[in-house]
């Protein structure tokens, strides 16, 4: 078995395969598997003044191993997650002009600005001894206070908007062009966990209640009241959000086209949120809520519980359920949740495969008949509902040449 560098950024310390290094991570943090169990140790290293997990694979004969593959993920005992990260998005204003209408973006507070402003992965490159990682953002921007759009910290951290304010600023930009818009979705996931990992990573800064506020403020900076539906406006004069879906109060399409909502992800998170703002009262984004608590108007159902979904809908709750996860239906072609999901009632479906970028790997994608950005809702649609008239702007289709990296 011989290797050098290779398409998927794998190299050896010499001609003949002593030691494999992996770009982005150096030795000590592979994770070598023989059949699906893992190897020993068979030489200790010192890499950085720690111990590594550096293995020699002279000491495999070469006849008797038929395929070498080289998986790259955040943490050697997860080697799914690298799987799970292959995918990429292009740029928002793109997503939108190709009919999407629900972005999801990941988000970390970063009050003092600099936080994530150098990516260990950076390192990890040049220590294994490869070529420097290509040009990231501008370290003057990730130097500034503000909330920063990563996937995950030092890992996987290429975002093709940066920092969210400027996110935000583009998803506005094409609003205003594109007046007559069904509404935008914009689901915001507050990272502040690190994932399970041998490597020290950059410590997230929790979200309190005053981290909140200035995520409000700073969405407020950009949407005008005018082109928001916001929770204050949902409930009206009823004294829970609850108690206003439960009557029917969410906007018309009229009253909506041409506006957003934000909503957000992690449901522990919640109580943070709702600290001083019962109801959501004075708030910007709906909460992932339990079902019957007071600022319950928005659910994520992504158990592919069809019956619980149309359940929900029927009582009033705007309902997000994902059709793939983790990429895993999109490498097997795998229908079923999808097509489940299409036939349900729930009104945003999440995927990392809309028509305008099917998967690499199979056919698979998801979308609506004649790729249109909105359709009627098949559990609740009057008879006289007609899908091509929800959204007049006809979805572009990009080629894959414009595709950039991801953007969550």
């Amino acid at each position: 078995m011989t290797l050098d560098r290779t398409a998927d950024g794998s190299s050896t310390t010499r001609g003949e395969a002593l030691h494999i290094n992996i770009r982005g991570l150096p030795p000590q943090f592979q994770n070598v598997q023989l059949n699906g169990r893992n190897i020993a140790v068979n030489e200790s290293i010192e890499n950085g003044g720690k111990d590594g997990r550096q293995f020699r694979f002279d000491v495999l004969p070469s006849d008797v191993i038929s395929l070498v593959k080289v998986v790259k993920s955040p943490t050697a005992k997860r080697p799914e997650t690298a799987l799970s990260l292959d995918y990429r998005h292009p740029p928002l204003d793109k997503q939108l002009s190709a009919g999407i209408r629900q972005l999801e973006i990941d988000i970390y507070a970063d009050s003092q600005g600099g936080r994530f402003a150098h990516p260990k992965a950076m390192d990890w490159v040049v220590s294994a001894g490869l070529p420097p990682d290509a040009p990231w953002d501008s370290p003057a921007v990730m130097a500034k206070p503000g909330f920063k759009v990563l996937h995950i910290q030092d890992i996987d951290y290429r975002s093709n908007c940066q920092p969210l304010i400027a996110c935000l600023q583009i998803i506005r930009e094409w609003s205003r062009a594109h007046p007559k818009h069904s509404p935008i979705f914009i689901l915001i996931e507050t990272k502040t966990e690190r994932p399970q990992s041998d490597v020290e990573l950059a410590e997230p800064e929790p979200f309190t209640p005053q981290t909140f506020d200035a995520l409000d403020a700073e969405i407020r900076s950009v949407f005008p009241q005018k082109a928001m539906i916001t929770p204050d406006q949902v409930r009206g004069e009823f004294p829970t959000l609850q108690a206003a879906i439960h009557a029917g109060r969410w906007p018309t399409l009229r009253v909506a086209r041409g506006r957003v909502l934000f909503l957000m992800d992690q449901q522990r998170m919640g109580p943070v949120y709702l600290e001083g703002h019962p109801s959501l009262r004075g708030r910007i984004m709906f909460t992932n809520a339990h079902p019957g608590d007071p600022d319950a108007a928005f659910v994520e159902q992504n158990e592919n519980d069809v019956a619980a979904i149309n359940a929900l809908v029927r009582d009033g709750y705007l309902v997000r359920a994902r059709t793939d996860w983790e990429t895993r239906q999109s490498r097997t072609n795998d229908t079923g949740r999808r097509n489940a999901l299409l036939a349900s009632g729930a009104q945003i479906l999440s995927t990392d495969y809309p028509i305008s970028e099917p998967a690499s790997w199979t056919s698979y994608s998801v979308g609506f008949p004649e790729n249109l950005a909105a359709r009627c809702n098949p559990l609740l649609a009057p008879r006289h509902c007609r899908s091509d008239s929800l959204d007049p702007y006809k979805p572009q289709v990009f080629s894959a040449a414009e595709q950039h990296t991801r953007s969550r």
